[in-house]
């Protein structure tokens, strides 16, 4: 999304928190407890929830070539967004959900529909078919109890290895989990120099 900046007039966020400064990390949308679990009972029935869990960040705060001057460059991630859509398709349901973030973020800082000036939504099917990450699940499995520590990929493969001599696995996919960590291939390199 690209956008002029704004004032918001009564944001419900801190006040304090809008400067620039504090601006360049990452900003949730997300409430409480509740508010997290209901934004992915919806997905768990094929549907988009209609207050879903947002993680912002504005890259241009920190690199300023990313936009022209006197406008920002907006990243929003959904959470949660499901791959099979319960009534529907993502072709025909992509602006929806891009209407659904923009209304989210408004009701936190007013004034933010008014300066957006290009949006460019992706579903989870973009992800898939523009970068390869299987259904759109950038962690490519869930980080749940029965996804992780030795059932992470599957059970029998949680130490790096495979079937396949010589072959390790690393990535979102392994234990720990995804993120920027770098834990998953640090821990398959460990096991690579022990074989």
């Amino acid at each position: 999304m690209t956008a002029r900046p704004f004032c918001s007039a009564k944001p419900k966020c801190a006040p304090w928190a809008a400067t620039p400064d504090l601006l360049r990390g990452r900003i949730h949308i997300g409430p409480t407890v509740e508010y997290l679990e209901r934004a992915f009972d919806a997905s768990k029935y094929g549907e988009v929830s209609a207050q879903p869990h947002l993680e912002i960040t504005i890259p241009s705060l920190s690199d300023a070539s990313l936009a022209p001057q006197s406008c920002h460059v907006m990243s929003i991630w959904v959470q949660y967004a499901p791959y099979r859509l319960k009534s529907g398709d993502w072709a025909g349901q992509r602006e929806a959900l891009g209407d659904l973030v923009v209304n989210v973020v408004e009701a936190y800082a007013p004034g933010f529909k008014n300066s957006i000036l290009h949006r460019h939504v992706l579903t989870p099917l973009d992800l898939e078919q523009t970068f390869g990450v299987t259904e759109g699940h950038i962690y490519h499995a869930e980080i749940a109890l029965d996804q992780i520590f030795f059932m992470r990929p599957v059970p029998g493969w949680a130490r790096y290895r495979t079937p396949i001599n010589n072959l390790f696995l690393c990535g979102s996919g392994t234990h720990p989990g995804g993120g920027i960590s770098g834990l998953p291939g640090y821990y398959a390199a460990k096991e690579i120099l022990t074989s």
